[in-house]
This record gives structure tokens, sequence and C-alpha cells, in this order.
């Protein structure tokens, strides 16, 4: 005799099904809201900013940096803590992307650990790279399955692309980034001002990211690039808007209009990359939809820096893969060559490379195999159409990335004679 099926509602989200029961459907949801927020002179004694979240006396700290911001404003923040009166530990770990590993990420749990830090109350506060905030991020992720966190970007890379998602992680395995969660940091503190101690080398690669926004949906970010890039790059973005400050919730275009588009360079460059970023990664945080435009210049570089390191800086990598998915492009007649000519020459001015002797049909090959793995099947491959639109495509061959590759070395020949 055939039992009958039964479904009963415990609560919202809660069902039992059968009689007796057989299995239990549960269905939930997590509300995710964090900052992002534009400040000045973080770590000036007098500024608050940092412990807004902790008012009062006895409060305690857990920070972590590394070598290279320890070095530059170790002092500072440790002083900043002092004046305070904030009982803090500040954890100093290698820098650069060979640190990058789960070693990192246990030597802060156990860190965490002998702090004695509580889980709610007292957020980890990460200061440095993008590097450090992926390290402390997929920590506090893993610390007591969740601990709230703080970033504080030191560099331009991290001010405008590591530090505004959701994702944290770290190498693994000779892949980039093969081990991460999503876990957004409560806060996340803007300080161009750390920009300045910065070589141009750090700030070409935080330009990288910033040009891989304007490429697939920003052509006015693209033509600021154009037009300032090399002052941008000279001044390491560190000229200050010339009127106050704008409510963020307001859309870029609406607050530049309201400040009668007198808003300098290297402010609008910042505000447009990031507002483009979060137009992006918003509707689709925990990447559900794996075609992301913002993918853009991330199909062949992980594999290309991996093999490169310590040769190549992250955006250094991403500014190869968009110099050969432009040539791939302008091939399929989506870019014309006039518009590749005005890509390379924005490279050149950012002090970004184009070529890499990686690029060879056999590592791009694997990169895009490894890629077609990542993105469930498909290549879903974001080629630029124009300057500032995207198509998606599934259909590259390693013959066409050969023919693209061959295409760049003679272009960049050319350019260097």
């Amino acid at each position: 005799m055939q039992q009958e099926t039964q479904t009963t509602r415990n609560n919202d989200g809660l069902f039992a099904v059968g009689n007796p029961v057989t299995h239990w459907s549960v269905q939930t949801s997590n509300p995710v809201q964090y900052e992002i927020r534009a400040c000045e002179n973080l770590l000036d004694p007098e500024n608050s900013t940092i412990l807004e979240d902790a008012p009062g006396t006895g409060r305690r700290r857990f920070v972590v940096t590394d070598r290279v911001v320890d070095s530059l404003y170790g002092e500072r923040i440790r002083a900043y803590f002092e004046h305070h009166g904030v009982e803090h530990q500040v954890l100093v770990l290698d820098d650069g992307e060979t640190h990058k590993s789960v070693g990192a990420v246990l030597k802060v749990t156990e860190a965490l650990d002998a702090f004695g830090v509580d889980r709610r109350r007292e957020p980890v506060i990460a200061i440095g790279g993008g590097v450090l905030m992926d390290i402390v991020g997929f920590a506090a992720s893993l610390y007591r399955r969740s601990t709230p966190f703080i970033r504080i970007p030191t560099t331009l890379i991290g001010l405008v692309d590591a530090g505004v998602g959701a994702k944290t992680g770290v190498n693994h395995n000779g892949h980039k980034n093969r081990l991460g969660t999503y876990f957004p940091a409560d806060r996340t503190l803007l300080d161009r001002s750390f920009l300045a101690t910065l070589d141009a080398r750090h700030i070409s690669n935080g330009l990288a990211e910033i040009l891989k926004i304007a490429l697939i949906k920003d052509a006015r970010l693209f033509d600021l690039l154009e037009q300032h890039g090399a002052d941008v790059l000279r001044t390491k973005l560190q000229s200050a808007s010339a009127s106050g400050p704008t409510p963020a919730d307001v859309p870029v275009d609406q607050r530049l209009a309201a400040r009668g588009l007198h808003l300098d360079p290297a402010t609008e460059v910042v505000e447009r990359a990031i507002q483009g970023m979060l137009e992006e990664l918003q509707p689709n945080l925990w990447e559900k939809v794996l075609e992301r435009v913002v993918d853009y210049g991330h199909t062949f570089s992980p594999t290309i820096e991996m093999h490169a390191l310590p040769a190549l800086l992250h955006g250094e990598a991403v500014a190869i893969d968009m110099a050969l998915t432009t040539v791939m492009a302008e091939h399929r007649g989506l870019v014309s060559a006039y518009q590749r000519d005005r890509v390379l020459d924005v490279m050149a001015r950012l002090g970004l490379p184009a070529w890499h002797p990686l690029c060879t049909p056999e590592r791009l090959g694997e990169a895009l195999r490894d890629t077609v793995r990542h993105r469930d099947g498909k290549q879903r491959l974001p080629l630029p159409v124009g300057i500032g639109s995207a198509v998606f495509v599934n259909d590259v061959t390693e013959a066409e990335l050969g023919a693209a590759a061959q295409a760049l070395a003679g272009l960049v020949a050319g350019v260097s004679r």
C-alpha cells in the first residue's frame, strides 16, 4: 500500500515532508551589509574613525599588517591605539604573493587564540595591501566560524579592487586563490594618503584594475586614464577633491553633476572605478551567475602570474591578459585597430606591461582549460566591444590564442623600436 505524502510547514522556511517524515527542507537567507568609506588621515590620533564601533574604555584590538607596512607605519599604528587607550597586539606577516598561503592564515588564527579575541565585539583590523587583506579575511571567516574584521588598504589595488568585494583567499597547490571564502569585511576604510609611500610600479599595479573597469563598462573612465593617466601615476592619486563629501548612496554620475564637475581627475578615477566594481558585485556577490564582466583580464592572468612569480605583480598579469584579449577582440571585429592602439597606448602611459614570454599557445591553453573548470564547464570569457562594453564568448580555440599572442608580440616589438 502506497503511503500518502504530506508536507507540513513548521515555520517560514522549514518544511517536513512525508508521514512519517522522510525528509526536511530548510530554506533561509543571510542578509549582507557592509560599508566602504572614503576617509582622510586615518592614523591621526585625533581621528577616531577606526574605533567608531567601540566606544568607551577597555577596548581591545588585534591588528595584522605586513613587513613593508610595518616599516613605514608601524610606529604610527601603535601610537594610534595607545593614544586611544586601546589594548592591542600587532601581528606582522611576510609580504608578497609568494607568502599568500594557508600557513599565513594559520599563523593569524593561532595569534588570535593567544590574544583571546572576543568573537563579536573585537573586530580584527587588517592594514595592508590586497594580499594581506585576503589572508586576514580568510582567517576571520574561519576563526570561530566567523569573526568580524575591518580592512584598511594601503595599496591602490587594495583600495579599488581587493578591498571592496566579498572574496578572501590564498594560493594553494600552485594555483592562484585556490582556497578561499566569501566573507566581506564589516567596514573598509579608504585613505588615499597611504598611496604616497608606494613606488610607481605598485601604483601601476592598481591602475590595471581601474583600466579593467574602464574597458568593459566605463568609456568616460577610459578617457580620464587616457588624458590624465600619466599625471595620476606621477602624483600617486594624491590630488584632493575641490569640494566636500557627497552621500555615498548617490550614483557617481549624479555626485559629479552635483559637484559641478569640479572633481579632480584622481578622485574621479578612484570613484568611478569603485562605483563600477560595486555595481557589478552587489547583485552577484556570491557569484551565482558565472558570467561576470569583472572577470575581464582574469582568464589567463592567474596562470601567467603564478608561473611568473615573483617577476609579475597581479595587476601586471591582468594587463597582459587584457592586451591579449583586446587583440583577440580586434581579430573578431569587436574592436577596431584604432581602439586597440589606444588601449595599448594607455597601458604604456600607466606603466603596465602588455606582453610576457609566458604567452605561449601551450601556457594560454592550460590557463583556458583551468578557467573552464572554474566557470562550470564553459569559457564565459569576456571580450571588449569597442571601449566601454563587453560580450561573453565560449568558442575560443588554442589556434586563436596562438594567433593573438603572436600578433600582440609583434605589436609590442613594434612599439618598443
